[in-house]
């Protein structure tokens, strides 16, 4: 017997417990037939949220089996014997009277799941998770590696998993990105970008099927809709907020609140002048070792300045830093004693820069843009930018191209708008007096 009932989704979801359980129970009503789960929680906050994303999972398999084609009466004739329920003899010609008692609908069981014909997406899936490592001889980052393998066993099996590769389309693919956006995972909606990875991994699953004949093509499994999200620019610091934290960060490294941390709040500082004057990535600085750095005086401009030999995603590179970068290097360098093969800065000192952007008030800009370490490089490439630099040498010395420079950091600079260029106007000719033609005869 029921004790206790909650209903949700305006009525749809129902969540119950029955005497003697400890356990909640839900149940919904969809496509002729009632549905019906253990929670498997005893908490009712927890029941319920889990009963929302049972319902949308129920939701999404009832939307497949309808586009398949099978109707209900499809569906009644497919179900075992001992699961119908027979139709009343006056069901049909019983005359209707508001006053008479109202016959339900029978009863439709859910259709048996056809039994897998070929190999499955997880036999795709193992496949690829095997080969992937050793096809790409390890040139590929062991993280990205990683993440392949995460978006596989926790997003794409669950969905895919017992499917035969051959019955997924494009259709199926856009059905997970609804579930996605419907359910999430652990409350969390994936933004355009996580799902864009899941994409390109289900894609890379599709060809190590094809490869292996389990399919005679690949499908376009591309995102049908929002082709071209909106351009948004990088996270930085302009010329008077980059000045507040190098100025904070200063003051921090003089005045410690404890003493054993003046260490740490140095290292900051040298850290933002270092980044800022150099443009790396944070994993870049994190890999890069004191015998990578040389102090030079440059041919062409007379500076002092440092050549850097990186190394990171996109394979050994160099950049030449701005002079500032040269005394923050120095004082690291005595400061720890540092030996040609120690690493300068190590692990990115992630909570140092949140607590001193918080202090600040600058851990956000004000399109709601999220400030890291990684803003520092995006700093040094914008005031590049506006103090004219060329966009070529730029992208060359921070190991990206002039397309992803244009796009998310020119596009929003109005330094890098020439208005002589742009206010260009025509003289306007002074228009002739008609006069009498010499050649004409009158």
């Amino acid at each position: 017997m029921v004790t206790e009932t909650h209903s949700l989704m305006d009525g749809k979801v129902h969540v119950y417990r029955r005497d003697g359980s400890r356990y909640w129970q839900c149940s919904t009503y969809m496509n002729g037939r009632n549905h019906r789960k253990s929670t498997k929680h005893e908490s009712l906050a927890m029941a319920m949220d889990y009963a929302r994303e049972w319902y949308m999972s129920v939701y999404v398999d009832s939307r497949r089996f309808q586009e398949s084609g099978l109707t209900q009466n499809l569906l009644h004739k497919a179900a075992p014997h001992h699961h119908r329920i027979e139709e009343p003899a006056h069901y049909n010609n019983a005359p209707h009277s508001p006053y008479a008692p109202q016959t339900p609908r029978p009863y439709e069981p859910r259709p048996k799941k056809q039994a897998a014909s070929g190999p499955t997406f997880a036999e795709a899936a193992e496949k690829f998770i095997a080969e992937y490592n050793i096809i790409t001889q390890g040139e590929r980052n062991e993280a990205w590696a990683q993440g392949h393998a995460m978006r596989i066993n926790v997003h794409l099996i669950p969905f895919f998993g017992e499917m035969p590769v051959k019955q997924i389309n494009a259709g199926l693919m856009q059905e997970y990105r609804v579930a996605r956006n419907t359910n999430g995972y652990k409350g969390r909606i994936p933004s355009r970008s996580t799902l864009h990875h899941e994409t390109v991994t289900m894609r890379l699953v599709l060809k190590t099927a094809h490869r292996y004949g389990w399919i005679d093509a690949v499908p376009d499994i591309s995102a049908p809709y929002k082709t071209s999200g909106k351009v948004k620019h990088r996270a930085w610091f302009s010329p008077e907020e980059y000045k507040m934290l190098y100025e904070a960060t200063r003051e921090r490294a003089k005045n410690p609140s404890r003493e054993r941390y003046r260490t740490v709040w140095e290292d900051l500082h040298d850290y933002v002048l270092f980044m800022a004057n150099t443009g790396l990535r944070p994993d870049e600085a994190g890999r890069l070792e004191y015998r990578d750095v040389t102090i030079v005086t440059d041919q062409d401009s007379g500076e002092r300045l440092l050549e850097i030999e990186v190394r990171g995603k996109r394979g050994v590179g160099y950049c030449k830093s701005m002079s500032g970068a040269i005394l923050p290097f120095q004082r690291m360098q005595k400061r720890h004693g540092g030996k040609p093969t120690d690493k300068i800065f190590g692990k990115t000192p992630r909570d140092t820069m949140n607590k001193i952007l918080d202090e600040l008030n600058l851990k956000y800009d004000r399109d709601g843009n999220v400030r890291t370490s990684y803003s520092l490089r995006h700093t040094y490439i914008c005031l590049r930018l506006m103090e004219g630099a060329d966009i070529y040498q730029i992208a060359k010395n921070c190991r990206t191209s002039v397309e992803m420079i244009e796009q998310f950091y020119a596009a929003h600079l109005k330094n890098t708008l020439d208005a002589s260029a742009i206010n260009v106007r025509k003289p306007k000719r002074k228009p002739q007096k008609a006069g009498k033609n010499e050649d004409s005869p009158l």
